[in-house]
């Protein structure tokens, strides 16, 4: 059965980007980036295969707005990593992707949700960040699976990876793994 999956590198306290909202922390760390050589243990390695089983994407627009910067993007099209439809959140506009299926939203998440689930069909469908727009999924009960890779960083502030109190009356362990430098945890959300 397709599931709405929060899959998303953190720091150790809980941060998805430093303050300046730049992923390089997570670039630094063994196996945060693919490696040239392809040796490494990476859950790179694991994301590639989560990727292929998704078929709809969901982002807030800082998240849009670093990739399109960080990766040029507008620019280089090619650099684009999706091909699936994305739907990036947003009160303002943003510069598309020539080519890209990118659909910009603003409002309820239930409803984006709907249209995810239908072009997803059997796939799954992820929530790449940011934390508050996870959480208004958490909140209208759509979201079902949590996947944390846990990076050796302590980054003292930034962007939280979840900004809502979720107990552990609402979570269940399902998995746990270490790869390479990464400690990697799947909850189920109740």
């Amino acid at each position: 059965m397709a599931k709405t999956v929060y899959n998303t590198a953190t720091s150790i306290d809980g941060f998805l980007a430093d303050p300046g909202n730049s992923l390089e922390w997570l670039f630094a760390v063994p196996g945060g980036q693919p490696e040239e050589d392809g040796d490494a243990e990476s859950p790179l390695d694991e994301f590639g295969e989560f990727l292929a089983g998704v078929g709809a994407i969901c982002m807030g627009s800082t998240t849009y707005e670093w990739i399109v910067e960080h990766e040029q993007v507008v620019e280089h099209p090619e650099k684009w990593a999706y091909e699936q439809p994305v739907w990036v959140f947003t009160s303002r506009d943003l510069p598309a992707v020539p080519g890209a299926d990118i659909r910009f939203v603003s409002g309820d998440v239930a409803s984006v949700h709907a249209e995810m689930a239908a072009v997803a069909g059997d796939r799954n469908r992820w929530i790449v960040g940011g934390g508050d727009l996870v959480g208004q999924f958490f909140d209208a009960g759509l979201l079902d699976e949590v996947v944390l890779s846990l990076a050796p960083v302590l980054l003292g502030a930034g962007a939280p990876l979840l900004p809502r109190r979720i107990l552990a009356d609402r979570l269940e362990l399902t998995e746990t793994k270490s790869v390479g430098q990464f400690a990697c945890l799947t909850y189920r959300v109740k």
